[in-house]
């Protein structure tokens, strides 16, 4: 066995962080700790940037793009303009995403190597309160120790017991490797990875079949959001079987079968699996160092520390909602509270969320069944403004509502939307959440006409009582 080496910082002391996984919330503690003056070591597996660069977020959201523009091209005519969509060079879309994926890439790393921090290269494994042990490629072996341990191990693909991945049955990372569009995709997991995929492979051609467990489409959204996605699913000619439960899949050379728990069957060429996430809390001597582990990840308190020396977890890693900002919000708090500061908590219900389907879902803040949960059916009030009304969402030719929820009398508690490109609207409705904004405080407010966030000022203005283009 090759000999261990010990690693200290530059000036022969531990480092001030250890910070373990280099993906949203590894890289953001890094960087924000360097900046903070803290010496920082990084170590990481793969690449910098982790799944959200590299197998999730960013080549997800480019394919969707490319879906997007292939909608447009379909319905070219109805505008007056000739143009016809003739396929896909599968080849060149994926040189297409791995371009994108390369160029944020290079300015991550270019980011990363103009800080101050050192960054170790292999697997991590915890062996102490203080010290990771890092094994390289080649074997050898270094300890890298610190005043802080920050792990951010991340997440990857959930499975299902007795259906094995692997040929034709795909979890999202062998999708985004797949060359070309398939013939009929059968999509297992109605959330956000699975109706994202659905989307765009139903945009470049490919006939859809999604299969749900629960009884609704992205069931930890609001119900009127999961409703209108169904409705546009089916005028879209993507399938929709909800409370539907797996019972076999197999392959072969041709296709895949998958049978249901009443007997019924779907065939295809594909089956992604997509049932969702798990943290990576199994791996790097986690539990040896006392940490409490759940199936939903490593349990901390609410500034993120794990109650086991100075050791924080950031990111996926931690149950909760598994966003890359989540990670970077988690890493930059971390940072900042090793470096004495005192930042907020990171709230849950101040976190947008947003899935990338056409059409587009954006939220904020309590559905309007958790509002009701927690203060009564009486102490909500609820309007749903129809993107009918918007001027700019007829001109994209796209439908769907603004739903705001807010206590009886009181601030605005969750916003939910529904629509083409409606995600770049949330950036508004989060600050309605986190500022605890009345209605009435947002009826004072102008908004750009004719945009898609007026229909925001408009949904507002109903729920003050003083509606303008809809009726109360």
């Amino acid at each position: 066995m090759p000999d261990q080496e010990v690693h200290v910082s530059g000036d022969g002391q531990p480092w001030d962080v250890v910070v373990l996984g280099a993906g949203s919330g590894g890289y953001a503690t890094a960087l924000r700790a360097a900046q903070l003056g803290l010496q920082v070591a990084l170590i990481e597996r793969e690449k910098l940037g982790g799944t959200c660069l590299h197998r999730g977020c960013i080549p997800t959201k480019a394919l969707l793009h490319a879906a997007e523009v292939a909608d447009q091209i379909q319905h070219a005519t109805d505008l007056g303009l000739h143009a016809t969509f003739e396929g896909v060079d599968a080849g060149a879309l994926h040189r297409y995403q791995q371009k994108v994926v390369g160029r944020l890439y290079q300015g991550l790393e270019g980011l990363v190597s103009a800080s101050s921090v050192d960054v170790f290269a292999g697997d991590g494994r915890l062996i102490s309160s203080d010290t990771v042990q890092v094994t390289a490629q080649d074997g050898s072996t270094q300890n890298v120790t610190g005043r802080h341990v920050v792990l951010a191990t991340g997440s990857r693909s959930r499975s299902i017991a007795d259906i094995e991945i692997g040929g034709r049955i795909l979890t999202s990372d062998g999708a985004l490797d797949r060359r070309g569009i398939p013939r009929h995709a059968v999509v297992l997991g109605g959330g956000v990875i699975g109706v994202e995929f659905a989307s765009l492979w139903r945009s470049l051609g490919a006939k859809v079949t999604v299969i749900e467990a629960l009884d609704r489409l992205v069931p930890a959204e609001d119900p009127a959001l999961s409703s209108g996605l169904a409705r546009a699913f089916r005028r879209r000619g993507i399938e929709v079987r909800t409370s539907a439960r797996v019972a076999s899949a197999t392959q072969d050379a041709d296709g895949v079968r998958v049978v249901l728990a009443d007997g019924a069957a779907v065939e295809g060429d594909i089956l992604l699996v997509a049932v969702g996430r798990e943290p990576v809390s199994d791996e790097a001597g986690l539990a040896e160092q006392g940490l409490t582990i759940t199936s939903a990840g490593v349990r901390t308190d609410e500034h993120l520390h794990t109650g086991v020396g100075a050791i924080y977890a950031v990111g996926d890693l931690v149950p909760g909602l598994q966003l890359a900002h989540r990670g970077f919000a988690h890493g930059i708090a971390v940072a900042e509270r090793i470096a004495g500061r005192d930042p907020l908590p990171v709230v849950e219900e101040t976190i947008p969320r947003i899935t990338y389907s056409d059409p587009e879902l954006a939220s904020v803040g309590l559905t309007e069944p958790a509002a009701r949960e927690q203060y009564g059916d009486d102490g909500v009030q609820v309007v749903e403004y129809s993107l009918a009304g918007n001027g700019k969402s007829q001109i994209l030719g796209t439908t769907g509502l603004v739903k705001v929820v807010r206590q009886t009398e009181g601030p605005i508690v969750g916003v939910h939307l529904i629509g083409a490109r409606v995600g770049e609207q949330i950036g508004e409705a989060q600050l309605w959440v986190g500022w605890e904004a009345y209605p009435q405080d947002i009826a004072t407010f102008i908004h750009a006409h004719p945009t898609q966030n007026e229909a925001l000022g408009e949904a507002a203005l109903a729920l003050a009582g003083q509606p303008l283009h809809s009726h109360t």
